[in-house]
């Protein structure tokens, strides 16, 4: 027999519906991002029709840089759907993947700095075709 109330049940099934809607029912991000990609705050501004945890994103990554797990747990939102946020605020130029280091150890660029050049570019050439090969 369970344990678990019909309220329970209801408050599983709001979240589910919240997070649908909070990502417009995308269920993937547009930019590669990292469990331990770290943001700061842009110069841009989220489009007027950003969900309300768009501005709590930018508000924390203003204090000071922020990984996307710390970010995801701050707004008890799940990873995938705080990415696609972060996805939306990258694209607006209001956040920005910060850079810590541009090169590791051997001298070869580390995810971050491809991630801040792959947004760059695309920030660049929204409308680049993709070459399918190049992973």
């Amino acid at each position: 027999m369970s344990t678990r109330h019909r309220s329970d049940e209801a408050d599983e099934d709001a979240s589910f519906v919240r997070t649908y809607t909070v990502t417009r029912g995308r269920t993937r991000p547009r930019h590669l991002l990292s469990l331990d990609t770290v943001l700061s705050a842009g110069t841009g501004r989220p489009g007027p029709r950003q969900a309300e945890e768009c501005d709590e994103i930018l508000a924390l990554c203003r204090e000071h840089e922020r990984s996307v797990t710390e970010l995801a747990g701050r707004l008890g939102r799940p990873v995938t759907a705080v990415k696609i946020l972060i996805s939306d605020l990258l694209d607006a130029g209001a956040l920005v993947i910060a850079m810590t280091a541009a090169c590791d150890d051997d001298e070869r660029p580390n995810a971050h700095l491809l991630a801040a050049l792959g947004v760059a570019l695309k920030r660049k050439w929204p409308d680049a075709i993709a070459y399918p090969q190049a992973g």
